[in-house]
C-alpha cells in the first residue's frame, strides 16, 4: 500500500501566532523598575544568604562570563617552573618571528634578549603591584614615578 503524500500544513504567513515582540511589549508594560529593584534587591539577599543561583544569576549581569579561557593548574605550574610569562611570550613572539622569517638566527639567546627587553618594558610601563610591604599612599602615581 502506497503511503499518502502528507499535505504542507503551514501555508504563507502566520499572523495568528504571537511573536517574541508581543510578549517583551507585554513583560516591559507589566514589570516596572519598582518590581524590577525589587526583583534584584531578593536576589542580592539571597546570595548573601548563600544561594548559589542567586549568585550565579547576579554574578552574570554584573561580571558577566570571562572572554577568555583560564589556564589550567598544570600550565601555571609549568609557567612557573621555568620562569615564563604568557604575557611576554606573546608579546614577543610576532618580533621573534619577523625575524626569523627575515634573517634565520642559530641561537636562543637572541630569543631570550628580545623577552628579557620586553619584560623589562613592561616593568616600566606598568605599576608594580603593591603589597603589604609597600602599601598605596594617597601621593603615588604612575606620573611621579617617572
Amino acid at each position: 500500500m502506497a503511503r499518502k503524500k502528507q499535505p504542507d500544513l503551514i501555508k504563507g504567513t502566520a499572523a495568528h501566532r504571537r511573536t517574541e515582540g508581543d510578549y517583551m511589549g507585554v513583560l516591559l508594560d507589566t514589570v516596572t523598575l519598582d518590581d524590577w529593584r525589587d526583583v534584584v534587591a531578593g536576589a542580592m539577599q539571597a546570595a548573601k544568604g548563600g544561594d548559589p543561583a542567586a549568585r550565579a544569576w547576579l554574578a552574570q549581569y554584573l561580571v558577566g562570563k570571562p572572554a577568555a579561557k583560564a589556564p589550567s593548574p598544570l600550565t601555571v605550574v609549568i609557567q612557573q617552573l621555568s620562569g615564563a610569562d604568557p604575557v611576554v611570550e606573546k608579546l614577543a613572539r610576532p618580533i621573534i618571528d619577523r625575524e626569523l622569517y627575515h634573517t634565520p638566527r642559530s641561537s636562543d639567546a637572541w630569543e631570550v634578549g628580545i623577552k628579557g627587553m620586553i619584560a623589562a618594558e613592561l616593568a616600566q610601563k606598568l605599576p608594580a603591584p603593591k603589597t603589604a610591604t609597600t602599601p598605596v599612599t594617597a601621593g603615588d602615581s604612575a606620573e611621579s614615578a617617572g
